[in-house]
Order: structure tokens, then C-alpha cells, then sequence
């Protein structure tokens, strides 16, 4: 059977969906996506799933594409972050008999895609891209898509999903925000760059960005013309939204919990979804808050749900007629309901810091701080610190280590040679020589071998004869030497 393209695999391959789960880190699992398609999605796409890893790994590929087969789970799109063209088809093939199509990230703008030289960080590498999706679209027997950020220039964004078409992607989905926009700088997606796509490509079009309910899906699709809208961060918060309900978190939680007790997956997936579930509440009961963190179990998640949801029915058993939501919410804190991403000063403020020079502004922190300003120091430095309060960060303060004279890496401390260990190694080896600062010692396994070869045959020889009787079981010394 011929593959499907475009409008075809859209209406035929992908059901015509319209409503769509986003791929997420971690977060877009199996149980998860079970639980958004009994509300509402109609298309589902893996988490991003890193194409050289699953190539080489059999454990990654059991556990987040070749577990336990589950015919509810489709139509679903596998998609890859990948920087090879060869490595990411090798990879497309070993998924494609699992999914409908497979999916290459050109969206991801966090720090591990910049320092993997991945997502939106191949944006400017259009020959690579090109290669990969040609390649892609000749090798596989099921369609390639794309998800990609926008450039600030709508123009160059527009000619940017035509050499993406015309390479031979099939569907794309375009985020409207630029790499740039992200965390506390996310700001509003730009609905003008992705109507300008839909306007200039013949592919079906998927809509990313400003999802927070349904009356957001229908505004976008009935202002951009895109066949499809794509949710992440508002469908980790309310699993319903296409479904366009509100439910108690607790009939979330408590759904969601029985589907992975089915279809079980790491402890960390579980906690995370939890936290985005019950965000607002726990905002409220610090305490629970702590305990869902430090939880071992999937029982012990199971029993701080039921806790929450019995503190939660207790204060609406004492709400008073007519009380208003507080924190200037929409709905009661034990409502599914969209989390509104705090700003640059906003989030100062949540740090307890008016927004001078000194705030912390989370993740962003260790972004800034690699692009040279040292003053701000990430979450996970900033714990350091509070273990050890006179720990530095300044890399001009760090040790400076003495360098091997072959290649440059740092050298052993108490080497003969001056060499790090692997330079040593040949260098011992190719003059039968001891090094006891690594642990090398030829001369001394090569000398041993011809005194134990002398008292074997009990007479004394001519050291000439010596070397010379030695010789045949000299190599396979010095190579047992070499392997210890």
C-alpha cells in the first residue's frame, strides 16, 4: 500500500484530529496519553525520545515505545531529536511498525538541545535538515512531520516551512514563539506567524502556543485556518481541556493513578504529573507538597492524593455561601484550571526578591550564566552553596591541572612519564618499562615471567639465549600486562 500524504494522511492515517497532545519530556507516557484520549485528544505524539539512544539501547526502546502493545493508543506519532541523518532514519525504523509517523524535533529551545546540538538549535542548518527529512522520507514506510519554532522575521519563517515541505515533511507543526521564548520569557505564541505558514504551504498545519481551554482551540483554528491544535502545558494542568470541563483534581489524579497501575512507568513521571495536577492546592498545603516530593511509592503517592483531596473536601464542606476563589484564580484551587506562567519580575517576586540585579530567575539562571554573567546561579547551584556557603563558581578560581605531554589531557599526579594514563600505557608498554603512578608494570610481569621460565628448566642460561628463549612468550605478557 502506497503512503499517504499530506491532506490524505491527515484525514485518513490521523482521523482528522484536531485536538492534540504535545510530546513532552517524561511526560507524555503511555498512561498519560490513555488518560488525555478518554477526554477528548484525538492524536497523541510519544515523549521526545532521543534518536542515538534508542538506536543503541534495547532497554529504552522497550520502555518507551515496545512495552506492553495497546491498541487504544492511536493514531500516535513517535518523534526523535536527531542531528544525523543517518542515525535518526536507522532509529525512524526501528519505531515506525509502533506508531503512524515519525516526528523530528526542531522545536526544543532548552539548554540540553543547545549543548546536544538539537530542536530548535538546528534552525539555521537547513541543508542538514533537508538531508535528514529526505532521507527520512525515502527509507520509511510511514509519513515524516516536523515541529518547529518560529524565526522572529515571519518571512524567513515562511520560507522555512517551505524548504521543510519541499524536502518531504508532511504535516507541521509550527510553536509561535521564537528559541528565544521560554520559561519566564515565554510570552504570548504569535497566531500571525503560524496563519502565514498555513497560508503558504499545501501540508496540513498544527497550531502550538496560547492553549489554555477550549474556547482557545476553537479561537485558533478559526483565526489561523490550522487543521489541528497542539496542547502541552494546558493539558498537563487539565487532562479535560478538550473536553472543554473543569474537573475536581482529585477525579483526575485518582483516574490517571489507576491507568498506570495497568500500564506502570518510572516514579518521577508520576510525581511530575501530580504536581502540575494538584498545582494550586498545593500551593495551599506546603506541607503535602513536601511529602509528595520525598515519596518513594506509587502507594505513597496513592495515600498524598487521597490526603489532598480529603483536606480539599473538607474545606468545601466549610466554604461559606458566596466565598470567591482566592490568588485571583478562576476557579477553587481543587479545580483543573490553567497555571499562568509567572513573568521575569513576577517570578523575582516569588523568589522573595524585589527584582534587583541579586534575583534568581530559575532555570534561566544557568543560561544566563554560561553566556558569561556569573552573578546568577542555577537551582541546583544554589543548593551547593547552601551546603558549602564558601563554595565558588568563578572558573577562574578552579585548580588548573598539569597536562599530558601527548595529548593535552590532564596528566597522573605521580606518573614517570609525565603522560595521563592512556599515553602511559603505550609508552610503558612499547619500552617495557614500570609505571607504579598508574599501576603499569611491564618490566617488572616481563621479569618475573623470565625468572619463573628459568626455574622451570633448573639450569642457568647465557643471557643472550635469554632474551632470545623469552621472545615467544614475551608479547603475551606484556599483553596481559597491558589488559590489567
Amino acid at each position: 500500500m502506497p503512503k499517504l500524504r499530506g491532506e490524505a494522511f491527515w484525514r485518513e492515517t490521523l482521523r482528522s484530529a484536531h485536538y492534540v497532545v504535545a510530546p513532552m519530556v517524561d511526560q507524555s507516557e503511555l498512561a498519560w496519553r490513555l488518560l488525555s484520549r478518554r477526554h477528548g485528544a484525538q492524536l497523541c505524539y510519544t515523549p521526545m525520545l532521543h534518536a542515538q539512544v534508542f538506536l543503541r539501547d534495547a532497554n529504552y526502546r522497550r520502555e518507551n515505545l515496545y512495552g506492553e502493545a495497546c491498541p487504544e493508543d492511536r493514531p500516535l506519532i513517535v518523534q526523535f531529536c536527531a542531528n544525523d541523518p543517518e542515525v535518526f532514519v536507522q532509529a525512524a525504523l526501528l519505531a515506525q511498525d509502533y506508531c503512524d509517523a515519525i516526528d523530528l524535533n526542531l522545536g526544543c529551545p532548552q539548554m540540553i538541545a543547545k549543548r546536544g546540538h538539537y530542536g530548535a538549535f538546528l534552525q539555521e542548518e537547513w541543508d542538514l535538515l533537508q538531508r535528514m527529512i529526505l532521507l527520512a522520507n525515502e527509507k520509511l514506510s510511514v509519513p515524516i512531520t516536523c515541529k518547529i519554532r518560529v524565526f522572529p522575521d515571519i518571512d524567513k519563517t515562511v520560507k522555512y516551512a517551505q524548504m521543510l515541505e519541499k524536502a518531504g515533511c508532511q504535516l507541521l507543526t509550527v510553536h509561535g514563539r521564537t528559541k528565544e521564548q521560554k520559561g519566564p520569557l515565554a510570552g504570548v505564541a504569535s497566531w500571525e506567524h503560524i496563519q502565514a505558514v498555513r497560508k503558504a504551504v499545501n501540508i496540513p498545519v498544527f497550531a502550538n502556543g496560547n492553549i489554555q481551554c477550549l474556547s482557545d482551540v476553537e479561537e485558533c483554528i478559526r483565526k489561523t485556518g490550522v487543521h489541528g491544535v497542539m496542547s502541552a502545558e494546558g493539558n498537563l494542568h487539565n487532562p479535560a481541556l478538550f473536553e472543554g470541563r473543569n474537573p475536581l483534581v482529585w477525579e483526575m489524579a485518582e483516574e490517571y493513578l489507576e491507568i498506570v497501575r495497568k500500564y506502570p512507568c518510572p516514579l518521577s513521571y508520576v510525581r511530575a504529573h501530580l504536581f502540575k495536577l494538584w498545582h494550586h492546592t498545593l500551593q495551599v498545603y506546603q506541607q503535602l507538597r513536601e511529602e509528595l516530593a520525598k515519596v518513594k511509592t506509587l502507594e505513597g503517592i496513592v495515600d498524598v492524593n487521597r490526603e489532598l483531596k480529603l483536606r480539599c473536601q473538607e474545606e468545601i464542606a466549610n466554604q461559606k455561601e458566596g466565598e470567591k476563589p482566592k490568588e485571583g484564580l478562576p476557579f477553587f484551587h481543587w479545580i483543573c484550571q490553567p497555571y499562568i506562567r509567572p513573568g521575569p519580575k513576577e517570578r523575582c517576586r516569588e523568589n522573595g526578591d524585589s527584582g534587583t540585579e541579586k534575583g534568581v530567575r530559575g532555570k534561566r539562571a544557568l543560561e544566563e550564566e554560561e553566556d558569561g554573567n556569573s552573578e546568577l546561579l542555577s537551582k541546583n547551584k544554589q543548593k551547593k552553596k547552601l551546603r558549602n556557603p564558601n563554595k565558588s563558581f568563578d572558573p577562574s578560581l578552579k585548580p588548573k591541572y598539569a597536562k599530558c605531554d601527548q595529548c593535552g589531557n590532564p596528566k597522573g599526579t605521580k606518573c614517570v612519564f609525565n603522560m595521563c594514563r592512556g599515553c602511559c600505557k603505550k609508552r610503558a608498554f612499547k619500552e617495557v618499562a614500570d609505571c607504579p603512578g598508574h599501576g603499569l608494570l611491564f618490566k617488572t610481569k616481563y621479569e618475573k615471567s623470565l625468572s619463573w621460565q628459568h626455574s622451570q628448566r633448573g639450569i642457568q642460561t647465557p643471557e643472550i639465549s635469554q632474551r632470545g628463549d623469552a621472545e615467544v612468550g614475551e608479547t603475551a605478557v606484556l599483553k596481559e600486562a597491558g589488559d590489567s
